[in-house]
């Protein structure tokens, strides 16, 4: 008889696939099934949160960070002992998180809506907070590119209420920013685009995606050529989420599959549990694969030794699944 013991947290049961293949990794197309371990399944790591988002790995501490918005903290989960505690408390209300080209934490916090970088020795220092004398809305999400330049997206999302950070007036538009490497001038790189939110890199960093979480009728995935210089072209759609699916954050692995917090948009009459968890879509936009989680996913990221595992932070838990690429 198959036993477990419940994630640190957790106030409902999860177990592993008891057999394998885990049913909950869905090929959508056959191209997805070389992306599929065997015996590999879904994992639940820890739970106890209340909407959990911006994973980013630490492989020189086999550690992952995951924020936890409203309960304004950032947890931490080891690899090594598997513990699963806080990391940061309180955490200036931090969404999303990445590491710039030293190692160093940099993060969003709708909290003073801004950029902040923790140093090595646990200073804070603030890399962003207003633009042309005006407050950032709440900065949501994070990449930094191999140059050292920082990208965010600005969306009002965490001024709208006393939930996830501290309710307030806009006085920015929707926006992506960037940091400039060389002078750590910010720059207002898009306004055209409803609540921006997740982003990413091609693997090639040629193309940047963009979640447009606003976006009517159905939320989008937008790609943008990007020169050296940090300028964007060619704006094109990749991915429509038809019907009630929901976008938020994406990683892209080594072959060029964006792998898409999903879940539902809250339409009357759809059937969440075939919605929540993670949906990869191939560079073209073509769904291939779904790995179905018993929450809606914000944000995922890959890491692990080889950086073949999958994070997945989906609103109380953050869950893993080895998979046979890398991010």
């Amino acid at each position: 008889m198959m036993t477990h013991s419940a994630a640190p947290g957790a106030s409902f049961d999860f177990a592993p696939n008891q057999r394998y293949p885990d049913p909950r990794v869905e090929v959508m197309d056959p191209s997805f099934a070389k992306y599929r371990i065997f015996s590999s399944s879904v994992e639940m790591l820890g739970s106890g949160m209340r909407w959990a988002e911006g994973p980013v790995w630490f492989g020189d501490g086999r550690y992952l960070l995951v924020s936890d918005i409203p309960n304004n903290r950032i947890m931490r989960y080891d690899e090594a002992s598997g513990a699963w505690g806080v990391f940061r408390s309180p955490s200036n209300f931090a969404n999303g998180l990445c590491r710039d080209r030293q190692g160093r934490l940099l993060a969003c916090e709708h909290g003073g809506r801004r950029i902040t970088r923790t140093e090595y020795d646990g200073r804070i220092t603030v890399l962003a907070d207003q633009f042309e004398g005006h407050p950032l809305n709440s900065p949501n999400d994070i990449v930094c590119q191999s140059n050292g330049a920082i990208w965010f997206t600005d969306p009002p999302f965490g001024i709208g209420g006393h939930w996830e950070g501290e309710k307030a007036q806009a006085q920015l538009p929707h926006a992506v920013y960037r940091i400039d490497p060389a002078t750590g001038a910010l720059q207002q790189v898009l306004t055209d685009l409803a609540g921006p939110n997740g982003l990413a890199f091609s693997p090639d960093e040629q193309v940047l995606y963009l979640v447009e979480s606003r976006a009517q009728p159905c939320r989008k995935v937008w790609a943008y050529d990007l020169d050296a210089s940090g300028q964007l072209s060619g704006k094109r759609l990749v991915i429509d989420a038809e019907g009630p699916g929901a976008l938020d954050g994406i990683a892209v692995d080594q072959d060029g599959n964006i792998w898409c917090g999903w879940g539902s948009d809250g339409r009357q009459g759809a059937r969440l549990e075939e919605l929540d968890g993670v949906r990869v879509f191939n560079p073209q936009g073509l769904a291939i694969g779904h790995i179905h989680l018993p929450e809606r996913c914000a944000n995922v990221c890959f890491g692990g030794t080889l950086g073949n595992r999958l994070f997945m932070a989906a609103s109380h838990s953050l869950y893993a699944l080895y998979v046979e690429t890398q991010g």
